[in-house]
């Protein structure tokens, strides 16, 4: 099923800012119990009608009362909408799966596990658990594509300290490596290392070759020349930012703004899950004209 149709760009192209917001009020007017949450995964999974598996009828389904399934009308089979998803064997009410939800998509920084537990009530293992079965719906939904046309590489590092440590690296860090297509999707991932090898292996299996593509002046980006593809650099140590249509400031805006959540809203983001969080603000970064859709698309995801 499509998403809604009143959350969508009109346009392509159309600025968020003209995007109604998808207000908490409206959020529950639309979800005002379990049974509201249920009906609509039942509709984006199966349908209200459609081909029953056991009769082989095209038939409508109706709710059952007390139990998260629907009867067939035709010959009564129950199918159960929650199966396979993240809400089967849940004893967490949908009602506050859904809006666990719709905090992760109405938020730009994130939430943590703590502002889960004060929000929904629950225990910090269940916000916990919830935080991050979200975050793999995320990347499950935003699923992944080559990048082509004018694309930025830039790696990051994120966590641990420095300890007065000169230099970029620093004891439990994590380095991360980002693509931006101009005017299209982010993707994200984690190297153990900036070696020429590790970025060669990253660069390949994310970019096409032929397109344009824009670095900072590390060595290791030497890779590029000569492989097929039109590689510009921007020098960062003479403070040079951009030079014409070559810079990497979509992607150090992305980890600009990644790495304030961490520092704000998360504290602490350990190498073990940090997968998951780029997984997460990828989702976001690429789905955020779209809004209140966002939900649908992770509904969908299911």
């Amino acid at each position: 099923m499509e998403p809604r149709k009143r959350n969508r760009p009109s346009k392509a192209g159309q600025k968020e800012s003209n995007v109604q917001a998808y207000s908490v009020r409206e959020f529950f007017a639309e979800f005002p119990n379990d049974d509201a949450c249920l009906t609509r995964v039942m509709e984006v999974r199966y349908g209200h009608r459609h081909v029953c598996a056991k009769c082989k009828t095209e038939a409508t389904f109706h709710k059952i009362t007390g139990r998260r399934a629907f009867a067939c009308a035709a010959c009564g089979d129950h199918v159960y909408p929650c199966a396979g998803t993240i809400f089967e064997d849940s004893r967490t009410p949908l009602q506050t799966w859904f809006y666990a939800i719709y905090l992760f998509i109405a938020t730009r920084h994130g939430v943590s596990g703590k502002e889960l537990q004060r929000t929904l009530g629950v225990t910090y293992k269940t916000a916990w658990r919830i935080g991050h079965q979200i975050r793999d719906l995320m990347t499950k939904a935003d699923g992944f594509e080559m990048l082509k046309g004018h694309v930025e590489i830039d790696e990051a590092y994120v966590g641990g300290r420095r300890s007065g440590k000169v230099g970029r690296g620093a004891a439990g860090k994590t380095i991360v490596m980002g693509f931006k297509e101009r005017g299209g999707r982010m993707e994200t991932k984690i190297i153990p290392d900036i070696k020429t090898v590790t970025l060669r292996e990253a660069v390949f299996g994310t970019v096409e070759p032929g397109s344009k593509v824009s670095t900072d002046e590390l060595l290791s980006y030497n890779l590029l020349v000569g492989a097929g593809f039109d590689h510009e650099t921007v020098r960062h140590g003479r403070k040079e930012y951009a030079r014409g249509e070559c810079h990497v400031n979509h992607v150090e805006s992305f980890w600009k703004l990644f790495k304030a959540s961490v520092r704000g809203t998360h504290i602490h983001i350990s190498a073990t899950h940090m997968d998951r969080y780029l997984g997460e603000f990828s989702f976001r970064s690429n789905h955020r004209q779209m809004r209140n859709a966002m939900f649908d698309l992770l509904i969908a995801a299911l």
